[in-house]
């Protein structure tokens, strides 16, 4: 650990959120003259510290550890770069446009990678007058299912989550090229342009 770059960080968020050393020192119960010491680099916050450290600065423990902000370039909103996460433990659906940094059930999530569909996984797209309709032969198991279908395009998603033993079909108002995603919990993400 660097504790310089350290301090220097924790100085800088704490200036942004117009914070005194005594306002962030008393949110934590501690003494501002701890507060001085970090951001003088003269010593390190303890690691019981760090996750109020983290609350207080809105920064991530990682983030503080490393002493700095690694600033994404911005992508415009552009969906078609957009990134799925499924935690593992809990199914809980995250989503991206950017790098991003992850976490659920206390664990890093890394971005899925889709597959085209193929075979078992190919989803049934009929068009009902304006609309397409989307259904699949897919088993829809507690053990296995598609828990969430996502219409993505260049400035839009539209994401409708599934639910096993129910009937895997949605309607939507087709606007333009796009990729349906949609992710199967036990082969992983899949995607069909349409």
């Amino acid at each position: 650990m660097d504790c310089s770059k350290i301090g220097s960080l924790i100085y800088k968020l704490r200036k942004e959120k117009n914070m005194t050393q005594k306002q962030v020192a008393d949110a934590m119960n501690i003494s501002d003259k701890t507060i001085s010491k970090w951001e003088r680099g003269l010593g390190c916050p303890d690691i019981s510290l760090l996750p109020k450290l983290a609350e207080i600065l809105e920064i991530s423990v990682d983030g503080i550890l490393s002493g700095e902000i690694n600033l994404n370039e911005s992508v415009g909103g552009n969906m078609n770069k957009l990134k799925f996460y499924v935690c593992p433990q809990c199914n809980n659906l995250m989503t991206a446009t950017g790098e991003a940094t992850i976490s659920c059930c206390g664990k890093v999530i890394e971005a899925l990678s889709a597959k085209k569909a193929e075979d078992e996984h190919l989803l049934d797209i009929e068009p009902v007058e304006d609309e397409l309709f989307v259904t699949t032969k897919h088993e829809m198991k507690k053990e296995h299912y598609i828990s969430f279908i996502a219409y993505v395009r260049g400035d839009r998603a539209l994401i409708v989550k599934q639910y096993p033993e129910w009937d895997m079909q949605f309607r939507f108002h087709k606007q333009g090229r796009g990729r349906l995603y949609f992710y199967c919990t036990n082969d992983g993400l899949y995607y069909q342009t349409i």
